[in-house]
């Protein structure tokens, strides 16, 4: 972690202390809403620099534990003054106002280097701020932190030796305040959670109560299984909704920013800064989505919203096991503890109001057309995909990478450390002692071998089928016939298919089950259960529609539980 050096433990303690007027108690920012911190700001009870101290010293006492940061912002007090100057002079820019939020360190800030966790980029300074920074900025948001990842949003290292969730070259690994613990398994025991953190955005921090919440970005999941996995409410948004310019890329076809933070109601204050007024000239996908009056979500924000709504339940594969017409092998389904669970969740739906279809089943996954059904089309990943061995798997992600990488790298001009995707994989062979590569880059390897010329027809065909088992023969197919508001998916189970068509998903804490995954723990682990969230996905644009029903469903629940930290 990258720290100031007057930003120690005692430093800050002793600031808050002589700064805060002693007639009042300190504000405790554990758990506090964004509209919790901006009332206490109108009233006086607080200031933005106070809450900047605040944030500081919970990393400072509980981050050595968690590794949640990868660098502190050397601008955050400046700013949070400067904010507070505004907001006596009687000009507030917003919800956000003075709230400190953190990003994930594959997006520009100029002021902290951007780094994607990579080696090759250590101490990067962008030439240019992405236009999400400068947004929340405008919003009077205070960009406190850089947040750990996966490295480059997890393309890098696949089979045979994948990189787990938060970990990274510069980073190392990020752990799960629910158990933040190192894994004793064999085999596992390389400095990895025990509990997963998701990936490969962080929620960590938010969790923690580092900041008020965080930006992540997400190519297939990486919104909301770090958010399910740290008890939080993220939105993953219809790809475009959110300007992608000057975020480290894997393919502009599913990337996209979003939120994640501890409430529905702040997810939403959070997409409304993200989402620009108008379309970034700089990427074209933003025309996709039309903003809400004046970028304001919390009129969705409705707590009757689930009365008379109609909620689909995708059985076939997403909850129950299932065999596909003409084969013997059944995929997917849930663990009892996970199945317990959402027949709660659903208990809870109808209490409110909803209107369950059971089952909803998405054509491309039951159709017995096993060259149609999505369950036998996976994305191209790890060694035994490689060129020559991908026919019956999407070169979308692998195409992407070496496509948009390389335009990343041109758009850093002099600042770019190399050219090409395969000067980044050189310099990681070069520096594989230095710990460049400490899982290999069979990802990076598959994307480098592409030509963009030659599989450009593989590409197009690709990219064509994935919108379709995602989209018009999966989401959009099941939404029509069954005339539903949203599907309702276990966990982040429904990420994948949304991700292939950029479709959006709310994902809402809801509870917590056994850490099951892999091989048994030793005599005398106690391993704690995992945090485990329900997701309402649709179709595009819908984000208004999904977060009223998010929304309902958590005041409904109020099933987060914060972590205990030591």
């Amino acid at each position: 972690m990258i720290f100031c050096a007057a930003l120690s433990l005692a430093a800050v303690t002793s600031t808050i202390a002589a700064q805060a007027p002693q007639s009042r108690p300190m504000f405790d920012v554990t758990e506090a809403t964004i509209p919790q911190m901006q009332a206490a700001l109108t009233a006086g009870r607080v200031t933005s620099r106070e809450l900047v101290l605040a944030y500081l010293a919970r990393v400072a006492m509980y981050d050595h534990t968690l590794n949640a940061v990868i660098a502190i912002s050397p601008t955050a007090l400046a700013e949070a003054d400067a904010l507070d100057r505004e907001r006596a002079a009687g000009h507030v820019r917003g919800p956000l106002h003075g709230i400190p939020v953190a990003l994930k360190d594959n997006i520009h800030t100029t002021n902290v280097p951007t780094t994607g966790g990579a080696l090759a980029f250590k101490g990067l300074v962008p030439p240019y701020e992405a236009t999400l920074t400068k947004n929340l900025k405008d919003a009077g948001a205070i960009i406190i932190a850089k947040t750990v990842l996966t490295e480059l949003a997890n393309w890098v290292a696949g089979s045979p030796t994948p990189m787990p969730g938060n970990y990274s070259a510069v980073g190392g690994y990020g752990m799960n305040p629910y158990d933040p613990r190192p894994d004793p398994r064999p085999g596992f025991n390389d400095g990895r959670a025990v509990m997963g953190t998701g990936g490969s955005s962080s929620g960590i921090g938010t969790a923690a109560s580092f900041w008020a919440a965080n930006v992540g970005t997400e190519t297939s999941g990486s919104v909301l299984s770090p958010s399910n996995q740290n008890m939080l409410a993220g939105i993953k948004p219809t790809v475009g909704r959110i300007s992608r310019y000057g975020v480290i890329p894997i393919t502009a076809d599913q990337d996209t920013p979003g939120p994640m933070a501890r409430t529905v109601e702040d997810a939403a204050i959070m997409l409304g800064a993200l989402e620009s007024p108008a379309p970034d000239p700089n990427d074209p996908a933003t025309r996709v989505c039309k903003p809400p009056a004046n970028r304001d979500y919390r009129p969705n924000l409705k707590r009757d919203a689930l009365k008379g709504a109609r909620i689909g339940i995708p059985r076939a594969f997403y909850y129950e096991a299932f065999t596909v017409p003409g084969t013997t092998t059944p995929r997917g389904g849930m663990s009892p503890a996970q199945t317990a669970a959402m027949t709660e969740a659903i208990a809870e739906l109808k209490k409110a109001g909803a209107v369950i279809v059971d089952p909803a089943n998405i054509p491309s996954v039951t159709t017995p057309d096993t060259l149609r059904n999505l369950l036998y089309w996976n994305t191209c990943s790890g060694v035994e995909n490689r060129k020559g061995h991908n026919a019956s798997c999407s070169i979308d992600f692998a195409y992407g990478m070496k496509r948009d990488f390389n335009n990343w790298l041109a758009s850093l001009g002099a600042a770019a450390p190399f050219k090409t995707l395969t000067d980044l994989r050189w310099f990681n062979i070069s520096n594989a002692g230095r710990g460049a590569i400490k899982y290999g880059q069979s990802l990076l390897d598959i994307s480098d071998e592409i030509d963009l010329a030659a599989d450009k027809a593989k590409y197009d065909a690709d990219r064509a089928k994935d919108i379709d088992l995602g989209g018009a023969h999966g989401i959009d197919a099941v939404m029509q016939s069954e005339h539903l508001d949203a599907l309702l998916f276990p966990g982040a189970n429904g990420a994948a298919i949304s991700a292939k068509p950029g479709y959006p998903t709310v994902i809402v804490p809801w509870a917590r089950v056994p850490n099951s995954f892999g091989p048994a723990f030793p005599a005398g682990f106690d391993p704690q259960p995992v945090p485990f969230g329900v997701s309402f996905a649709g179709s595009a644009c819908s984000e208004p529609r999904l977060i009223e029903l998010a929304y309902s469903f958590e005041q409904a629940t109020k099933k987060r539980v914060a972590p205990v930290l030591k």
